[in-house]
């Protein structure tokens, strides 16, 4: 059985001194490994080394520092299998999953790499006669990001390559139910050869949460998680003076066009519906069809749905893995037995799924709501789970209306062959991130990952050039020489 290690300057660490929890294979529902609830010493421990490195790290050129994550990249592209394996182990999805969120980490540390042209300051000559004024960039200090279950790989890579590109010191806090991804990462971290305290991680839960926040050595947080948390998440280190910024939750709308290619619609609806068991912030969760477009693709839909294999997600075939916990699995079926009670019509229920040779496993089948009233429990709530809920309108206008009294605006998206229908979607729709015949508008790394309403709090979001400016501080200088001095150049 595994035990997780802390990795806190340069060193692995064991925090016997603290409570450990179980990590599960959610497809089996056996313990895989114990993860410590690590508190205030252990952060303190890491912000510590984190300070202590950061001059040098700091002075180190530029392009020396990307040096560090070019390796990296290297690395994890060389351990692909084992890390993709880990993820599917401990966040429930499929192989071919995994392997396309590490793809995303590898392209953040690409995109970071760039720094030494990304943080190039400004120079204007004799702003004034005989004046000059630069403005230059420097790292904010220490980092830290505190990460979700659903991308254990990915997200941590929409921050840390950018705040150690730009010169800052990093604290990874990975959520305690998929620690193990982080470890494989960490030793390969290890074996890339960073200064001791350039690059720390820190394991746990809620008591290891506070003390980033607080802490006064580390100056900059990021966050990916629910809107409850990210709120209180940002109202705390906005309190202590530190740079936030908070991915909350999401309702992800998708509008269904009456001159859609059904075929095609389908397959990519029910792809990002169910798709990492409905466990991601862009997954679509609500169906809003137009017109003469509801019948065919509900039909469709449903016999899409039905079709997908799911199961353990190291299979072949398997296409809708498993959820990440067993109170998570009892949370989505609670949700479900929610809208039934009030009056949706559930057309598909993946309640009380059972795979054979996994029965100890956590699933949900696809799931499928027709007939959801603006205001239910599951038109506003995030399911965070493979359910679907449809709703029908007459017109476009209505559909984004409908879209936009959400509180939420992580995505949304349209199904559609008219540009004007397109164009009037993407000027209108109140989202971060929208598709156009996209079910999961994903950003490139060298694109920001939006988000909007209670979906987002902060000014700079992850990845790109957002994360450039959040890890950095802009200094302006202002200078003037004496005429006797530049008289001898």
């Amino acid at each position: 059985m595994e035990k997780i290690l802390n990795y806190i300057n340069g060193q692995w660490i064991d925090p016997s001194d603290v409570e450990y929890v179980n990590v599960y294979n959610p497809a089996f529902g056996e313990v895989r490994a114990h993860t410590p609830l690590s508190g205030v010493t252990a952060v303190d421990d890491a912000a510590q080394a984190a300070a202590q490195a950061l001059p040098n790290w700091r002075r180190t050129p530029a392009q020396d520092r990307i040096q560090y994550l070019l390796k990296l990249r290297q690395l994890l592209k060389e351990h692909e299998y084992e890390i993709a394996k880990a993820i599917t182990d401990e966040a429930g999805k499929t192989f071919e999953e995994s392997k396309g969120e590490l793809q995303r980490a590898v392209e953040n540390l690409e995109v970071a790499a760039g720094i030494p042209s990304l943080m190039k300051g400004e120079f204007s000559e004799d702003i004034a006669r005989g004046i000059d004024e630069t403005m230059i960039r420097q790292p904010v200090g220490v980092g830290a990001t505190i990460a979700p279950f659903n991308f254990p790989a990915m997200i941590p890579f929409w921050f840390m390559p950018y705040a150690l590109a730009t010169g800052n010191t990093y604290i990874v806090k990975p959520s305690e139910k998929v620690p193990t991804t982080m470890q494989i990462v960490f030793r390969l971290i290890d074996q890339v050869g960073f200064p001791p305290g350039v690059i720390n991680l820190v394991n746990g839960s809620k008591e290891t949460v506070n003390p980033i926040l607080d802490h006064p050595l580390i100056r900059a947080v990021t966050f990916v998680g629910s809107t409850p948390t990210a709120k209180y998440l940002y109202a705390r280190c906005a309190a202590n003076g530190k740079r936030v910024q908070a991915q909350g939750g999401a309702k992800n709308p998708v509008v269904i066009m009456p001159d859609a290619d059904m075929d095609m619609t389908v397959k990519i609806v029910s792809e990002s519906a169910f798709g990492s068991a409905g466990q991601r912030c862009l997954a679509n969760s609500i169906v809003i069809t137009v017109g003469d477009s509801h019948e065919p693709f509900v039909e469709s839909l449903i016999a899409e749905a039905r079709s997908r294999k799911v199961g353990y997600g190291m299979d072949e075939g398997v296409q809708t893995g498993a959820i990440v916990s067993k109170e998570s699995k009892e949370r989505i079926e609670n949700l479900i037995g929610i809208g039934e009670r009030e009056g949706a019509n559930l057309v598909l229920d993946g309640r009380g799924t059972v795979v054979p040779g996994y029965e100890k496993g956590w699933f949900v089948r696809p799931t499928i709501f027709l007939d959801v009233k603006p205001g239910s429990e599951i038109w506003k709530t995030e399911i965070f789970g493979p359910v679907l809920s449809v709703m029908h309108v007459n017109t476009l206008d209505e559909a984004i209306a409908l879209a936009n009294s959400h509180q939420y605006g992580n995505q949304a998206s349209i199904f559609t062959n008219s540009g004007v229908a397109a164009r009037q979607f993407k000027y209108e729709i109140e989202a971060g991130n929208v598709g156009i015949n996209i079910g999961v508008a994903a950003p490139m790394a060298f694109f920001p990952f939006s988000g909007w309403k209670d979906s987002f709090f902060g000014d700079m979001h992850g990845q790109g050039m957002d994360m450039v400016e959040f890890f950095t501080q802009k200094k302006i200088v202002v200078e003037r020489w004496p005429k006797e001095w530049t008289r001898k150049f």
